[in-house]
């Protein structure tokens, strides 16, 4: 059995009241909450081992560069990379991607060219790859969902052609929870000659990735959606792709020598990490990483799709409310609206109640146009959350729905 009392406990800020009311907190999808180990390991790195990493000779130098690159390993065994080199750290899924649309695309995207994007990305899979196609007169091409939120892959044959050069597709969608089948996309890209970069902030959290089984090229996450610390993400990316990159930043730790002659830079992932390293959020990640390892990766996934089931059911007992994303296989995500009720006067009563959800657009601006509404509510469940929470959920969006109304 999950015992979700026992793990509720690791995490400090779950206890805290908001306006006299228990927190309920279901906005895990925009950030998690930290488990007390992952706190604790980088308050101690504060008091007790900082220091900058790399090129330092003395002994807290030397510690925290080993703490640093142990946590390079940890990630890379916990993603299934062939290597600790194919692992970048970043300041975030974003900077991850932007890392690729401008390293790799400057030197594999030409005017005619296209790219890929399916229509439920997250903001930061689509701008990225706008400004790349800007900069060289390549073209964006859209991979659809239909209504129920199932991505049509079907559709993907009539996209693709010798010009494409990339796709970029999520793991799982930040707003519908849909988890696409990537492994058809995938080889079918290949075999084009394209290569794919898949957005994993939701998909690493809930269920997991095995990159090299996944076979895909880069793979993109963030840190504080994976229960660990803000300023820390990850770049994926196969050894081959990297090491024909060319730096994204220029700064110290990227380089080899330095002249005003000319400068080398050097291997990767160094490359790619310019300037000073955010080594503690680094181990905070492995923190978290080993955090979610030594529980039972089955049951967790078997009591949030219980969870999400469960809050479907109770949503759906409300007149007017519409759920968007009815996939099976979904991620732990419920976005929705009730008819004649704006979702940021929903967010504000539920707030006022304890209930902490997002209101707004999510970062995907192109699924509510699908949509054709504003903005949705959205309440994204973790392996904390309680089915008395969905309780209070369900009736907070009643007792809006009567004041509103």
């Amino acid at each position: 059995m999950f015992d979700v009392e026992a793990i509720r406990q690791e995490f400090p800020l779950l206890k805290q009241q908001v306006y006299g009311k228990r927190l309920v907190y279901l906005d895990s999808g925009a950030t998690a909450q930290k488990p007390e180990v992952v706190i604790a390991a980088m308050d101690r790195l504060y008091r007790a081992q900082n220091a900058n990493i790399h090129r330092g000779v003395h002994y807290l130098s030397e510690q925290m560069t080993e703490a640093y690159e142990a946590a390079r390993a940890t990630v890379a065994r916990f993603i299934g990379a062939a290597e600790s080199e194919e692992v970048i750290f970043t300041a975030g899924a974003t900077a991850s991607i932007n890392l690729v649309a401008y390293a790799w695309c400057s030197r594999n995207l030409t005017a005619g060219d296209n790219i890929i994007v399916s229509e439920m990305e997250h903001h930061s899979n689509i701008v990225p790859w706008q400004l790349a196609a800007e900069r060289c007169g390549a073209e964006i091409r859209v991979l659809p969902f239909d209504d129920a939120g199932r991505l049509m892959s079907e559709r993907l044959a009539a996209l693709l052609d010798d010009r494409t050069k990339l796709v970029a597709v999520t793991q799982a969608s930040n707003t519908l929870g849909t988890r696409p089948d990537l492994k058809p996309i995938i080889e079918a890209a290949h075999a084009a000659g394209a290569v794919v970069l898949v957005d994993g902030c939701q998909g690493v959290v809930h269920g997991g990735v095995d990159v090299r089984a996944l076979d895909c090229d880069f793979y993109a996450f963030s840190g504080h959606k994976l229960y660990g610390p803000t300023g820390i993400g990850v770049l994926y990316g196969k050894r081959a792709l990297l090491d024909a990159m060319p730096p994204y930043m220029g700064g110290g730790d990227m380089v080899d020598r330095v002249s005003f002659a000319r400068t080398t830079y050097a291997p990767v992932p160094l490359r790619f990490e310019a300037g000073t390293a955010n080594f503690i959020g680094a181990v905070g990640l492995a923190e978290a990483i080993r955090f979610v390892e030594q529980l039972d990766k089955e049951a967790v996934e078997r009591y949030e799709l219980e969870l999400l089931d469960y809050a479907t059911e109770e949503l759906r007992k409300i007149e007017g409310l519409t759920i968007y994303g009815t996939q099976p296989n979904k991620c732990a995500i419920l976005s929705f609206n009730v008819e004649g009720v704006h979702g940021y006067d929903m967010g504000m009563i539920l707030d006022k109640l304890g209930v902490a959800i997002r209101t707004g657009q999510h970062c995907a601006e192109p699924v509510m146009a699908h949509y054709g509404v504003q903005g949705m509510c959205r309440a994204s469940l973790a392996l904390y959350t309680t089915a008395e929470e969905i309780d209070a959920l369900a009736a907070g969006v009643r007792r809006a729905v009567k004041m509103l109304k």
